[in-house]
């Protein structure tokens, strides 16, 4: 299964307590595969539970208990959609690989730029 940036955003929203987070577009394992995926990225934690029944890399449940330091940061940049898509666009645009680090540094830059306006 490929990386949802979108879909980890939703769920480091919801876990933040939003309550308007519209994941009606994913289906269980997609979620349970991302959610995996920010505890692996240390994002978040939380136990994961494999059973054997799912393919191997998907996860039968994952209960995100808390979001980490890391996990707020990010969030903390990521919160806004605007920043969120503008970032996303800078790192396509500048042919880099869509990862964290790459979004991190975007969003960076780009609330340094809007700062530097006000």
């Amino acid at each position: 299964m490929k990386r949802d940036f979108d879909l980890i955003r939703l769920l480091l929203l919801e876990r933040a307590g939003e309550t308007a987070i519209d994941l009606s577009p994913y289906n269980q394992d997609q979620i349970n595969y991302h959610k995996a995926l920010l505890i692996d990225g240390g994002l978040a934690e939380g136990p994961v539970s494999y059973s054997g029944t799912h393919a191997s890399d998907i996860p039968d449940s994952v209960h995100l208990l808390r979001l980490t330091w890391e996990g707020h940061e990010f969030l903390d940049k990521a919160r806004d959609a605007t920043v969120w898509n503008k970032a996303k666009k800078i790192v396509l645009e500048k042919g880099w690989s869509l990862s964290i680090d790459a979004l991190k540094i975007a969003m960076t830059e780009y609330l340094r730029i809007q700062l530097k306006q006000t």
